[in-house]
């Protein structure tokens, strides 16, 4: 067979492979541009950021109590630094369950000795399942403070001890290794005391936590983080945080309240059974599970995003780290997707089943393959000759042009409304950032996914290392969920 009968067949297969990937790259784009043209109608229409003194003036005496819930496994290095950072913070009446998960290292110990903590007795009601609790340690000098030392399960499983040890009517979900803002409770709980009758879950803001300078378990002076890697997951999270969560929150198709730092009505989280243990994206699922539940029984609830309460987290700054970090969370949406697939498109559950679903299918199910996809193989065909160069240009104009100017908007967005980075250069330093992570950064996460998408289709199990440096410059650890 001779080139030109070769290019002859190739050309049809080139130009519906370069149609699709690019049609489905507008899709995105579509989507995208309302979500940020959304955020920014929600985010300058909302009311200046209140300084924390008022915010205790008016909310201080009605508040309601909260309980956190730190899920801890092998956090030895900084678990010390985290639960002092907690138990300064801001807010009326809160207590504090730290669940250590069956921890190898010195986590348990670490806490004994610097609390002084003995054990306790403290009756409470199995409503959710998890591993068998080995012991209960308290405190004189901190009575609101709790220790769970319990068998190895998981994440989900340290969650849901938690919540069966606590009777608040609220708790907070806060992982071990980040550090809240001192007012970020006070802020959170802010949906819960206007609307205490329909508010059933809130989430805050993730911010990376590299570079900034953390003294006395508190973020004391912000920064960008010099390491490349970390620099470039700041633009991502704020895309993310202040694009996506603040436009689906306005349209109420929240599906995802990050792990790191959420809070739920305990009675709701109850009646769902609390997180699921089947699946590593539990944050996702529960609250998909909120939603469902509450819109079969006809209940009037609302989920909501803040963008003012801030947690501040440590950034993955290898490759091979970030690299498992995004392949889990791949195969933790697919795996919630395909438990509730049935709410896709399904009006039964209204615009969280058409709109919600219908964006985890696009970005999370779809998109990876498709984007993958016309990175092989239009660039081929484009080089052989089987596709014209106009599909080419489409597709580099879909794929990183537009993708700069999202990256870019959410970090204008950032400046005109919360305005959490001071400093000019940092701003500058952002922007180079938010040009430079579309021209192979995003590329790499694409393929990331879409190892997740086939670890999800073999069934794999686990969350694999996860090695964090800590807060403070001497410490390391290293945690490995089961």
């Amino acid at each position: 067979m001779s080139a030109d009968s070769l290019l002859a067949i190739l050309e049809p297969t080139a130009q519906i492979v370069a149609l699709v990937v690019i049609v489905t790259g507008l899709a995105n784009n579509a989507v995208y541009t309302v979500e940020i043209l959304v955020a920014w109608l929600e985010l300058r229409g909302r009311p200046p950021v209140e300084r924390s003194g008022a915010l205790w003036s008016e909310f201080g005496d009605i508040a309601m109590p909260i309980t956190l819930i730190v899920p801890a496994y092998n956090e030895e290095a900084t678990i010390v630094e985290s639960v002092r950072s907690f138990l300064s913070l801001n807010y009326p009446v809160f207590d504090i369950v730290v669940v250590n998960d069956g921890s190898k290292d010195g986590t348990l110990q670490a806490l004994i000795d610097e609390f002084l903590l003995t054990p306790v007795v403290r009756d409470f009601e199995p409503e959710v399942v998890h591993r068998p609790i080995r012991q209960l340690l308290g405190t004189e000098n901190h009575p609101n403070l709790l220790v769970v030392d319990k068998a190895n399960g998981g994440k989900a499983d340290a969650l849901n001890a938690g919540i069966n040890l606590t009777r608040l009517p609220l708790f907070c979900a806060v992982d071990a290794d980040s550090i809240l803002d001192p007012d970020a409770l006070i802020r959170a709980v802010v949906p819960f005391i206007e609307d205490p009758e329909r508010t059933v879950a809130v989430g805050g803001t993730i911010r990376i936590a590299n570079g900034c300078t953390v003294r006395g378990g508190r973020i004391v002076d912000v920064g960008l983080a010099r390491q490349p890697l970390a620099l470039l997951q700041t633009v991502e999270y704020l895309r993310a945080f202040l694009m996506a969560r603040v436009a689906q929150s306005r349209m109420r198709i929240l599906t995802l309240i990050s792990g790191a730092f959420g809070i739920f009505q305990r009675d709701v989280a109850v009646a769902v059974g609390g997180f699921s243990q089947n699946t590593v994206g539990e944050d996702f699922e529960i609250v998909v599970k909120i939603h469902r539940h509450m819109l079969e029984r006809g209940r009037p609830y609302v989920i909501e995003y803040v963008p003012d309460p801030v947690c501040w987290t440590e950034a993955p700054e290898s490759l091979i780290v970030l690299g498992r970090q995004r392949i889990r969370w791949q195969r933790g949406a697919l795996e919630t997707f395909a438990k509730h697939k049935d709410m896709l498109f399904n009006p039964r559950y209204g615009r969280v089943g058409i709109l919600g679903f219908g964006l985890i299918l696009l970005t999370d199910v779809l998109s990876p393959f498709f984007e993958c996809l016309g990175l092989l193989l239009i660039p081929a065909f484009w080089a052989i000759g089987a596709l014209d160069a106009s599909y080419a240009l489409a597709f580099m104009a879909v794929s990183f042009s537009y993708g700069v100017f999202l990256s870019i908007g959410a970090i204008v967005l950032e400046e005109l409304e919360l305005k959490r980075f001071p400093k000019v250069v940092d701003l500058v330093v952002l922007t180079v950032a938010a040009i430079v992570e579309n021209f192979g950064y995003r590329q790499i996460n694409n393929v990331w996914r879409l190892v997740g998408c086939w670890r999800y289709l073999r069934g794999a199990e686990g969350w694999g290392s996860m090695p964090r440096r800590g807060f403070r410059p001497s410490a390391s650890a290293v945690r490995r969920d089961p």
